[in-house]
């Protein structure tokens, strides 16, 4: 990271600097929140979590070199602190001025569904032109995303930062921190209902990142979602809205899309061929992803690069060599088997989209899923609507476990009774009876909300 002086530091974060042996001029070479991964003259800043108390550590810290620590509360020790009100806060304040200090393009990415795989997409096209810094594996939360941005060099040209929220006022504090050049929106779907009530609800949610994007900042939007299609301007420019076709939803306000594809060709697991039209321009391209869904991350990759000055071979190289994160709809062979990793998270939209995915897979097509979280109250017809997609699609078998993933079962049972249905209470019990049951040419998709802990079923089938 580029060097911070603790002055500078402390101003920051509207802090006192204190300590016996304060030397204002002192500068940090990282932050960290972890005392775990203090280096040399490294920041540490002491966060009270729901597990531990980062205050606990400070003089560990000191002792494994670091040079200042942020604290709530005053110390006895004679090293350099700064004193704060909130940790959490300060670490915010620090990350939005340590980004402003920095000559880049920043690219926010938010929406309920696709975030971290359109954040991959576009900065493997982005890449192709310039030294790009993203979001790493998830870190897109009020923690996750100083983190990623105290990772930032001088050298780098583009941060391509995803933001999550769970509820309102979160990405006014997220969108401050990071000031967009670029934001991106994939859509409005059913998550974190519990805290934000509707999809109006998720809109007005996701949206105020407007409120804190940089002068002249472009916004990028999902022109065939019914709620990002009627945004008609933001600080008073209209959206890039991308899309599949030229038709637009019926509650459209905009006249038509600047990128949208056409003759999109399903390859199965091997990703999906399109022709990506851009303004004027139009020209073949494959996205090596497999699901039709991964057809708008593209379309949103390429409205981004075309912002940023990219040419379309740029543009086509980027897309043709994106590859995902693990539990992001990686694929894994694996004894004669594949494996559809998408265990990461969950909501209905998603879980559907992956259920496309495997329904396009040869041999024996097997779903193992478990409970989506955060969906209010009505979580269980949500789950039986997933259920009844996928006994549309003709999977030919279901193992899930958790109390939700019932409602699942009951659907797949009500509405396709050849397909071969297996529940149970625990992931524990489901991995008892799914590893034996499992043979060569199988494909298997592996999807749950992050609190189920479905990583430890991909790896038991992976090392079985």
């Amino acid at each position: 990271m580029k060097d911070m002086t603790l002055d500078a530091i402390a101003k920051a974060c509207h802090g006192q600097l204190c300590g016996a042996n304060t030397m204002q001029f002192l500068t940090a070479r990282g932050v960290v929140i972890d005392s775990r991964m203090v280096q040399d003259d490294y920041l540490f800043v002491a966060i009270s979590g729901e597990r531990t108390d980062g205050h606990q550590y400070i003089e560990q810290a000191f002792s494994d070199g670091a040079l200042a620590v942020i604290t709530e509360k005053p110390l006895t020790i004679l090293k350099p602190y700064i004193l704060v009100t909130s940790t959490r806060q300060a670490l915010k304040d620090l990350a939005a001025y340590y980004l402003s200090r920095l000559d880049l393009k920043v690219v926010g990415i938010s929406g309920s569904v696709g975030k971290t795989s359109t954040k991959e997409i576009i900065a493997s096209v982005l890449s192709q032109k310039y030294l790009v810094h993203k979001t790493a594996g998830n870190f897109n939360n009020e923690i996750g995303l100083p983190l990623t941005i105290f990772k930032l060099c001088e050298e780098h040209q583009v941060a391509v930062l995803e933001m999550g929220i769970s509820d309102f006022g979160e990405m006014h504090r997220l969108a401050a921190v990071a000031r967009p050049d670029i934001a991106v929106l994939t859509n409005i779907g059913l998550s974190h209902l519990k805290t934000l009530g509707s999809r109006e609800g998720i809109l007005k949610a996701k949206t105020e990142m407007f409120a804190h994007l940089k002068d002249d900042a472009c916004v990028v939007l999902n022109g065939d979602d019914d709620l990002l299609c009627t945004i008609t301007q933001v600080q008073g420019k209209p959206p890039v809205f991308y899309g599949i076709g030229t038709d637009c939803p019926p509650a459209a306000l905009y006249g038509s899309k600047y990128a949208y594809a056409t003759d999109i060709e399903n390859l199965g697991l091997k990703g999906i061929r399109l022709t990506l039209h851009l303004g004027e321009d139009a020209f073949c391209v494959r996205i090596p992803i497999p699901g039709e869904h991964n057809v708008y991350n593209a379309l949103a990759a390429a409205s981004v690069g075309k912002q940023l000055g990219l040419t379309n071979d740029e543009i086509k190289a980027g897309i043709e060599n994106a590859r995902t994160i693990d539990g992001r709809t990686n694929l894994i062979e694996t004894g004669n088997m594949i494996v559809i990793d998408d265990c990461y998270n969950a909501n209905p939209l998603s879980m559907k989209a992956s259920i496309d995915v495997l329904a396009t897979a040869l041999g024996r097509t097997i779903a193992v899923l478990g409970d989506m979280g955060d969906l209010g109250e009505n979580e269980r017809s949500l789950h039986y609507e997933v259920g009844m997609h996928l006994a549309k699609k003709g999977i030919d078998i279901l193992f899930c476990a958790g109390t939700l993933s019932h409602e699942i079962a009951r659907a797949v049972r009500d509405a396709n009774p050849s397909c071969s249905v297996h529940e149970y209470e625990t992931r524990d019990d489901l991995l008892k009876e799914l590893l034996p049951f499992l043979q060569e040419g199988d494909s298997v998709l592996v999807k749950a909300s992050h609190f189920m802990k479905y990583s430890d079923v991909v790896e038991a089938i992976i090392t079985m």
